[in-house]
């Protein structure tokens, strides 16, 4: 799998012109090698040229790196610099070089830059972003296997969510639901009553009040592959304005997913679930995009926005989560996976939308 995914990005390198890339995204790293990994301070680079590739790790990481990975490994230890291995690895005549620009801080361009070319780096973000949104059969499994353990981590906390617990109480909930089934709980977003407006509300100590909404934004992983999901309920008996938000933002999730596929953009997806709450008379409360793709990362590319040209493709996994957030009393979201096909999408997560998903 490694080398399939290496040759994809010598193709790309010979394709523009460019002599090596230097990658150091840690995602990318993991997703071309196999090895996954945080390096959090120290150095972890994956440097590919026209005929070989070279992992260069902290030495801490030596032995799960080589358990990991069959590509060629260096390893450098602490009070070392682990710069001389990236300019040993690019060789001595100063290739030109692609770069993941998100990736690489203007401190460590300036010293990858004593190893290559004058030339202005190339981007290979596009190439590996590319190869990492379309996803095979075994990463599929793995996201699967994610969204199933949230769907089943969520049916459990709605039965035990209760008036009078805090959003922290109710996340560690959520955690023990998702130990309980071999996961860690990897994030989640607890708000209740009129923080559910707050798109990227924190957790807190707040109360949740019968009648409020509970808005929880929530995930896991497997072999590194993340599930993203949230749901909204009401603990006791929603009221009519609730029901009516929630009925809107409910048909605008489906509306996007009516019409998901292979070949259509993404911003007409977003424009399908925008209609409907733009035609309900609260555009103005869906503040954010559709969605986005899902995979090594809660957010990767491509990205739903409105009016974005970037065009689905088989084998994509991407949300879908429409909202509507009216300041000081609440809001609503309801997001899912689906992996993106020829005439449709699969959905990788089913548990109840309901507002009273247990009843």
């Amino acid at each position: 799998m490694a080398k399939h995914r290496i040759e994809a990005v010598r193709r790309y390198l010979e394709a523009h012109d460019v002599d090596a890339a230097y990658v150091s995204n840690p995602l990318s790293i993991g997703y071309l090698t196999g090895f996954h990994a945080n390096p959090h301070e120290r150095l972890m680079g994956l440097v590919v040229d026209r005929t070989q590739a070279a992992l260069i790790v902290p030495g801490l990481e030596e032995e799960a790196a080589r358990a990991a990975t069959d590509v060629a490994l260096q390893a450098w230890a602490d009070g070392t610099d682990a710069w001389t291995l990236v300019g040993e690895a690019l060789g001595e005549s100063r290739p030109r070089a692609g770069i993941e620009p998100s990736a690489l801080s203007y401190r460590d361009w300036s010293r990858l830059r004593r190893y290559v070319s004058d030339a202005e780096p190339a981007d290979v973000e596009p190439c590996i972003e590319s190869l990492r949104a379309r996803k095979d059969s075994e990463e599929l499994r793995l996201l699967a296997e994610a969204c199933a353990a949230t769907d089943e981590a969520w049916m459990e906390l709605a039965g035990q969510v209760r008036a009078g617990q805090t959003e922290l109480e109710i996340l560690l909930l959520l955690n023990q639901a998702f130990a309980r089934r071999g996961f860690a709980g990897g994030f989640a977003q607890v708000l209740s009553g009129p923080k559910s407006a707050l798109p990227h509300g924190r957790t807190g100590d707040r109360r949740l009040n019968e009648g409020e909404f509970l808005l929880v934004d929530f995930g896991t992983a497997r072999g590194g592959y993340k599930s993203d999901v949230t749901r909204t309920m009401v603990v006791g008996e929603p009221d009519a304005r609730q029901q009516e938000i929630h009925r809107v933002v409910l048909a605008a999730h489906d509306a996007a997913l009516g019409v998901l596929r292979a070949g259509i953009t993404t911003g007409e997806v977003d424009e399908a679930a925008r209609s409907v709450i733009r035609d309900a008379g609260y555009g103005e409360y869906f503040v954010h995009r559709v969605g986005h793709g899902l995979g090594l990362d809660v957010h990767e590319y491509p990205s739903m926005d409105p009016g974005s040209a970037i065009v689905l493709e088989p084998g994509m996994v991407v949300t879908i989560e429409p909202g509507i957030y009216i300041p000081g009393w609440g809001g609503v979201r309801i997001e899912d996976d689906a992996v993106v096909k020829d005439g449709g999408a699969d959905l990788l997560t089913h548990s109840s939308r309901a507002l009273h998903p247990m009843a």
